[in-house]
């Protein structure tokens, strides 16, 4: 509140009842932003988490008292690692997917790839998929820097748009080539939206979340990467 901005638009998407949140990944910020985002609309904020957080003490104690999702990586199926997403959506909760699954790696921070757990979360519950495009926690904390820069107050663009059309695939046994076509529509939606609010679009190939090595952590790093 003292440190930022606020352009928030797009909150009367926000459906009844559970639903999944797709965002772009931004910053180390984001769940801090898009929390408080959530929060001063009536959302309560619940983001999938590693599971093995869950058994580190206090850190454990934190996420699972804040009703943080925890996700399965170890499991064999993409659902299975999902289960506890989809039981909270069942259950009339709203859970936050990060399609990207990790702050984003491109140069001017755009999204990159998706993997497909947003669409799968949606699709098995029933769920409407919400995106929500995000802009500015950047410049207060660059992707994968240490270094905040507080001063002078930046502006946090939120906008939510409107529920993502999985129509073409509700109501029957989707294939893996359809799961992953619909992500990358759903990761275009996500672009189109980013770039509305900056105002310009992006100049070089989306990057793919799946070739992706260990990040570096200075903006100045980052930026020749």
């Amino acid at each position: 509140m003292v440190f930022t901005r606020r352009d928030w638009r797009g909150v009367e998407n926000f459906p009844e009842g559970g639903f999944v949140v797709a965002a772009n990944h931004l910053s180390h910020l984001d769940p801090f932003v898009l929390s408080h985002f959530m929060v001063d609309n009536g959302v309560v904020p619940r983001f999938l988490t590693k599971d093995p957080l869950f058994r580190v003490r206090v850190i454990g104690s934190i996420l699972k008292g804040a009703e943080m999702i925890p996700v399965y990586r170890s499991t064999s199926s993409a659902v299975d690692s999902l289960r506890a997403a989809v039981e909270a959506v069942r259950e009339g909760k709203v859970v936050t997917i990060y399609p990207e699954g990790t702050i984003t790696r491109d140069p001017d921070a755009w999204p990159m790839s998706g993997r497909t757990g947003a669409v799968r979360v949606a699709l098995e519950t029933g769920a409407p998929l919400v995106p929500v495009a995000q802009w500015g926690a950047q410049d207060v904390l660059w992707p994968y820097s240490k270094r905040p820069r507080l001063l002078p107050r930046k502006t946090i663009h939120m906008r939510v748009g409107e529920p993502f059309d999985l129509s073409d695939l509700r109501g029957r046994e989707a294939t893996e080539q359809e799961i992953v076509a619909a992500t990358d529509r759903l990761m275009d939606t996500l672009t189109a939206m980013v770039a509305d609010i900056r105002g310009e679009l992006p100049t070089r190939p989306r990057i793919d979340v799946h070739t992706l090595a260990k990040p570096r952590t200075s903006h100045d790093e980052t930026e020749q990467t």
